[in-house]
């Protein structure tokens, strides 16, 4: 791997940015790049151009995130729940208690990697196993890493650590590599890294030689051209799918970096250049808000984003991706200030959710894992009731569409 960059210390509340800023900018920059970039999804910028023009803003009546707002969201809540002690087995349990065991809303489940990891763990594969599967290279788990980022700032190591282990039940290879890449460069401009820096702690974290890492070198050599000569430089010509972990990852980085750092201009820069568009817009909008905070988002965009609407992850309806940057600014600035000794492996963090948050099912309470003791009540919550298997079509079936 690539030497670590050098990152400033998380910046203190009294800043111009704060930490709490800078946490709402990263998910809601997300939710608002996912927003924009899902009429673009799958199409050339030729297609773009014909139907839109030059896409400058919302070119739908009702905005809204797709499954890559969805699980973040999913993400943010277990990484808010279990902070730094988070595990394999904790991802896979929350996966069967908030997605597989539930009925799935019209999306789905989502894209191809997490449709083969959904028909894996209904066929009661466990995790490294489950991510087993013909997408285990997709964006999926790259679209879900920025609250990695949010809740590990000025730590581009740790959240490459944390969400690798949120990766292991879905992802393998490159498909880890984009979620790595993405959670240090926002866990780097989370601590106000300049634009470099926050590309260096991305290159940092994945092998040198991997493709990951080559395409997001060819993917800064370009940038100062531009967005065309971006795209060029690491989109691949003819490959029927556009949700490959390298080359979405590279063009959100190549869009942030043609920028600047600029969130306007990084998040339509990658919405013009299609693909992937409403990942590659919201890695891009997760990068530039977690630099510049939730000021730099234009006001009339992020009026539009609402509490989640359950399309893809029913489980995860109602929830707002500004509950979960604050959920995940309090379990950090706990690890912080409680911070234990190197050689020290902490136990589950019971306490990390308020006990008033939203959980996934409705209530107002803490997700926990099924059979787990509240610390709160002093009570085990029996395990949540099986739905069984579902019936599902075969993983490349899977379509992706607004939430």
């Amino acid at each position: 791997m690539a030497s670590t960059a050098c990152i400033p210390p998380a910046p203190a509340p009294g800043d111009a940015v704060g930490l709490r800023e800078r946490a709402r900018g990263a998910l809601l920059g997300l939710a608002v790049g996912d927003a924009l970039g899902a009429p673009a999804e799958n199409m050339k910028p030729s297609e773009i151009r014909a139907r839109w023009g030059r896409i400058t803003g919302y070119v739908v009546q009702k905005p809204a995130g797709t499954d890559d707002t969805e699980y973040a969201i999913f993400s943010g809540l277990l990484l808010a729940r279990y902070g730094s002690a988070l595990t394999p087995a904790h991802v896979e349990t929350a996966w069967h208690e908030w997605i597989a065991d539930r009925e799935e809303g019209p999306f789905r489940g989502a894209g191809f990697s997490e449709r083969g990891t959904l028909e894996n763990l209904r066929r009661g594969l466990a995790a490294p196993i489950s991510a087993q599967h013909r997408h285990a290279w997709s964006d999926g788990l790259a679209m879900r890493a920025a609250p990695h980022g949010v809740f590990a700032a000025g730590r581009p190591a740790e959240a490459a650590r944390l969400v690798a282990i949120d990766g292991s039940v879905s992802h393998d290879g490159e498909g880890i590599h984009g979620g790595q890449a993405v959670a240090a460069g926002v866990a780097a401009a989370m601590a106000g890294a300049s634009t470099d820096a926050v590309v260096a702690s991305a290159l940092a974290v994945v092998p040198e030689d991997s493709w990951t890492a080559r395409c997001l070198r060819r993917a800064m050599t370009a940038a100062h051209l531009g967005e065309r000569a971006v795209r060029s430089a690491v989109v691949i010509g003819g490959y029927p799918w556009t949700d490959l972990a390298p080359e979405a990852v590279a063009l959100a980085f190549g869009a942030y970096a043609a920028a600047d750092g600029d969130f306007t201009d990084a998040v339509l820069t990658a919405v013009n250049m299609g693909r992937d568009a409403d990942t590659t817009a919201a890695v891009a909008g997760a990068l530039a808000g977690a630099a510049r905070g939730v000021a730099a988002i234009p006001a009339e965009w992020a009026s539009a984003i609402g509490p989640a609407r359950g399309s893809c992850l029913p489980a995860m309806a109602g929830h707002h991706v500004l509950e979960v940057a604050d959920l995940l600014t309090r379990a950090a600035g706990e690890v912080r200030h409680e911070a234990p000794p190197p050689d020290h492996t902490p136990g589950p963090r019971a306490d990390a959710v308020p006990e008033d948050a939203t959980a996934p099912d409705g209530g107002r309470r803490p997700p926990r894992t099924a059979g787990q003791t509240s610390v709160h009540a002093g009570v085990s919550e029996p395990p949540p009731a099986r739905n069984g298997t579902l019936a599902t079509g075969p993983g490349d079936t899977a379509t992706k569409a607004g939430a």
